[in-house]
């Protein structure tokens, strides 16, 4: 039994392949970024004679994002029945879509950081899941998380909690797969990011609150914060 529900009918899955699959997931998420992949990355305006910057040389913060809503849901639809074909558990399942949620992660980190003029990487653990919490999730889905919360008896332990996550927003799952939740694709993403910015954790995603993505770090992580806090 499909795990979506495919609303958009006349859509059905005849083109994809693993390495689509990949290229499109990263090419979604550069353009929710406010990045419209084209074909030159300069074009001459005749009249003037100047050259004009295209998106790609834009900062992140400003654009709008160029991916429908509809698109999204096909590309995303495609990549989930694409990793349901090739594994027996529900487990198995969201581990695949977390480990390509972890290869957009990767380049989403680097164009943070060499496009964003004036942008900083953070040394403090608070201050990086405020990053996530807010500049992250603004640009992947033009909103800022829903919350972020500190385990009470855990200190290693966060958890940013999304309400409706859009991943899911067009997913029907069966009864025989009541614990799927295909948000697993954007805690690779956030794994991925968090790793490369130097604070390293592994972050899982659970149905509580709505999804709940929790993050639990390295205990390297949590002594090198006391020595910076100067704790």
């Amino acid at each position: 039994m499909p795990i979506f529900n495919y609303s958009l009918g006349i859509y059905s899955h005849y083109f994809f392949s693993l390495s689509l699959s990949l290229s499109l997931s990263l090419s979604l998420s550069l353009s929710l970024s406010g990045v419209d992949i084209e074909r030159s990355s300069l074009s001459v305006n005749m009249s003037g004679g100047k050259q004009r910057i295209s998106n790609l040389d834009k900062p992140l913060g400003k654009g709008r994002p160029e991916v429908n809503i509809a698109t999204f849901a096909l590309l995303f639809s495609e990549i989930v029945q694409y990793c349901q074909n090739r594994v027996y558990t529900v487990p198995e399942l969201q581990n695949k879509l977390s480990e390509l949620g972890y290869h957009v992660g990767s380049h989403l980190l680097d164009l943070f950081f060499l496009r964003e003029k004036g942008y900083k990487r953070e040394i403090k653990l608070l201050n990086m899941l405020l990053f996530v919490k807010s500049n992250l999730w603004k640009t992947l889905f033009g909103k800022e998380a829903d919350k972020l919360e500190h385990a009470n008896d855990d200190e290693r332990t966060y958890y940013i909690i999304e309400k409706e996550p859009l991943v899911n927003k067009f997913i029907s799952v069966p009864k025989d797969k009541g614990s799927l939740n295909c948000a697993a694709f954007t805690a690779g993403i956030l794994e991925a990011i968090l790793n490369g910015a130097n604070f390293p954790a592994k972050v899982t995603v659970h149905w509580h609150k709505g999804t709940t993505f929790m993050i639990k770090f390295d205990e390297s992580v949590i002594a090198r914060d006391k020595v910076v806090e100067g704790k």
